[in-house]
Parts: structure tokens; C-alpha cells; sequence
């Protein structure tokens, strides 16, 4: 397996579009030049939750053409309970970008918080883990 191989368990049907179909629990991997994922946490203030039981809206609609302005696109959105009220899984060709899309939202007023965290395959893993090591074997003792 190469690092820019995606790599995810499949079963749950709600998989990004570059996952193989196949069946339940079925492992698979796809190889191309994927942009790099973002899971983004995001929190509506009091008045936001407001507007969206008056007007209830299909925020896909929002988040996908400001993923699109910056090159990137949604695989994702889901409401949730706890600490945040959602989470959003995007593709973006890099941290700047991702950064102005994630400025533009915050500047709009309507989260309470937003967080965004780069997503690492398991095959970057496994690099910077044997750079890790590379690191640690060079130091003295």
C-alpha cells in the first residue's frame, strides 16, 4: 500500500465515493491522488438553532459550495448530541485552504465553535512512525 492509497471499512452505506462498494464489513482500498480529509466540529450559538427551527434548512447545501469555492468537497454532514451539535467530513486541497473556508464560518456569526482536525490515513501514520524511528535510532544514547 502506497501513502496516497485511501483506505476504510465499508458497510455502513454513507461511505465517501472513493470506497469500493462491496459487501457488509467488506475492507477496501482505493488508490488515486486523494486531497487530504478534514473533520470539522462545529457548535450553533442559541440564535442560529433559533432560525433553523423557523426556517429549517439543509445546511449540504451551504457547506458543499463553500467546500467546492476552495477546490475541495463535502463527504459529509452529521447532527449529533453532546459537545458538538455536528461534524463535517470534507476533502480540501490543503491546510491554507481549509483555514479560509473555516475563517469565512466563523466570521458569519452563527457557531458557538467550530474546530477543525486533519484526518491521517493509516498509511501517513505509518510513515511519519518509521520517520519517528529514523529520528529516535539517530539520537545518542
Amino acid at each position: 500500500m502506497q501513502p496516497t492509497d485511501r483506505a476504510f471499512f465499508a458497510g455502513d452505506g454513507g461511505l465517501p465515493p472513493f470506497v469500493a462498494a462491496g459487501s457488509a464489513g467488506a475492507f477496501h482500498v482505493v488508490k488515486e491522488d486523494a486531497m487530504p480529509l478534514y473533520l470539522i466540529r462545529f457548535g450553533y450559538t442559541s440564535e442560529e438553532w433559533a432560525q433553523m427551527v423557523k426556517e429549517p434548512q439543509d445546511r449540504r447545501k451551504t457547506v458543499g459550495p463553500l467546500l467546492e469555492a476552495i477546490g475541495g468537497k463535502l463527504h459529509g454532514l452529521w447532527y449529533a448530541f453532546g459537545d458538538h451539535d455536528g461534524f463535517v467530513l470534507a476533502e480540501a486541497p490543503d491546510n491554507t485552504a481549509t483555514t479560509s473556508m473555516v475563517l469565512a464560518l466563523t466570521g458569519s456569526g452563527k457557531f458557538r465553535s467550530l474546530s477543525t482536525t486533519v484526518l491521517l490515513t493509516v498509511e501517513e501514520t505509518l510513515e511519519a512512525l518509521g520517520a519517528a524511528q529514523r529520528i529516535a535510532l539517530g539520537r545518542p544514547r
